[in-house]
């Protein structure tokens, strides 16, 4: 039996695989978009023009064209409850396929969430794991990993061990993280958790060389030990250009919530194993209720099948696709340029500061978009505080220690960065 929307709704699920049944609200009159044109680009944000953003990756605001759809699908949604986007049978599927061409990547492997800490949950609750086998990470990453490593370890026994790649990350190198990873393996390591950009420094992970050298190291293992490495992308997703093929890693996890500016509360987990994972969480798939209405179980584990099922807000995730396509219109080699461009003028300035100590590398190739740094004789959140004052917005790393941080982005202009450097050289 093909499940239609009224048979979903019987169940008390929503779907969305039938076509709509109320008009939508038409998109209210907003800018021009020349993605060409970095002016145009900024005049879709709805943001106070009046101060330099600097922490817009933090709750990241959406463009025009995103917003306009949300408020179209909240509208529609408000109007008649079984309202499904016009002309979309299946709208889930539609944010799977965006997704899935922005990495490059195949809809099937694209498991949808409501974050990154949502994806690498069911990540690190979901795979399995076998007596004797370990988990590797790193001493630098974010809350998300550490507890969801924790949790998985305190589930099945199993070891987690913590390597440094870095002791002063401005100093950090490519061939001494990767050498950190290789030190740490064990011979039956299941996973490597690692993240991409470091939100406590702006440290970016040689991903693609960590790959490599798993590559070689499972040639010689049986497949159930082979080391699967998943990555914590959130902070190059939508900043950096690379594709899931040019990172070679096994899972990737980010919202599109932030450094892509896409909707609130959505998120994605990109893999190419997902047999070895488990749903934690009841999937409202096809091929979950199939299942469920036959009395048997799905034949086997599959992205749609680790997406968590329950109401959402439809409205958000039908929205993505907007969000992947406002950054490929602009282009994604151009947004990598513009992020590191501002970002590389950032830290030039605040080099030259004597009360400053940058904690980010110089090198584009070890960095993103993040630039954190130190102030001395002054805290964080009294730094942020004072240059909030002069209408340049920072943000704090949520680390022990912390350190104040800038994110310089699409919606950042050169002048602004020169205001932040002139508004920190004032902190004494």
């Amino acid at each position: 039996m093909r499940l239609n929307r009224r048979a979903l709704l019987g169940t008390g699920v929503l779907a969305g695989v039938a076509a709509c049944t109320s008009t939508p609200t038409p998109a209210r009159q907003r800018p021009a978009f020349d993605p060409g044109d970095w002016a145009s680009v900024r005049a879709q944000f709805a943001m106070d023009p009046a101060y330099a953003q600097f922490a817009a990756f933090v709750l990241a605001p959406a463009p025009a064209p995103v917003r306009e759809t949300i408020r179209t699908y909240r509208d529609g949604l408000d109007a008649d409850p079984e309202y499904t986007p016009p002309g979309n049978q299946a709208p889930d599927q539609a944010a799977r396929e965006a997704a899935a061409r922005y990495l490059g990547a195949e809809p099937g492997q694209i498991a949808l969430t409501d974050s990154t800490t949502m994806g690498l949950g069911l990540l690190y609750s979901g795979i399995r794991l076998h007596p004797g086998q370990d988990v590797l990470t790193t001493e630098h990453d974010f809350l998300a990993t550490h507890e969801g490593l924790r949790l998985l370890a305190e589930r099945t026994g199993a070891k987690v061990r913590k390597v440094r790649l870095y002791d002063d990350p401005a100093q950090a190198t490519a061939d001494r993280m990767v050498s950190a990873i290789k030190q740490g393996l064990g011979p039956r390591t299941r996973v490597v958790a690692v993240t991409w950009v470091h939100s406590s420094t702006g440290v970016r992970v040689p991903v693609r060389a960590i790959a490599d050298l798993l590559a070689e190291v499972n040639r010689g293992r049986d497949e159930r030990d082979r080391a699967l490495l998943c990555v914590d992308g959130v902070h190059g997703f939508g900043a950096m250009a690379a594709e899931v093929t040019d990172l070679g890693c096994d899972f990737l996890a980010s919202g599109t919530h932030k450094w892509l500016f896409g909707p609130r509360g959505t998120g994605i987990v990109w893999g190419k194993a997902w047999d070895v994972i488990a749903p934690i969480i009841p999937s409202f798939s096809q091929g979950a209720f199939l299942a469920w209405q036959s009395g048997g179980v799905p034949a086997k584990n599959t992205a749609e099948l680790v997406t968590p099922g329950g109401f959402k807000a439809f409205e958000h995730r039908w929205a993505m696709p907007q969000a992947f396509g406002f950054m490929t219109a602009i282009g994604k080699d151009r947004v990598q340029q513009r992020t590191q461009e501002l970002a590389t003028r950032l830290k030039a300035g605040l080099r030259e500061i004597p009360h400053v100590t940058l904690a980010t590398p110089e090198s584009p190739e070890l960095s993103a978009g993040l630039v954190c740094c130190s102030i001395r004789d002054m805290q964080p959140m009294q730094a942020v505080e004072r240059l909030h004052a002069q209408k340049v917005i920072a943000s704090v790393t949520p680390y022990n220690a912390p350190l104040l941080r800038f994110g310089p982005s699409i919606v950042t202009t050169p002048e602004q960065v020169d205001q932040a450097i002139k508004a920190v050289a004032g902190l004494r």
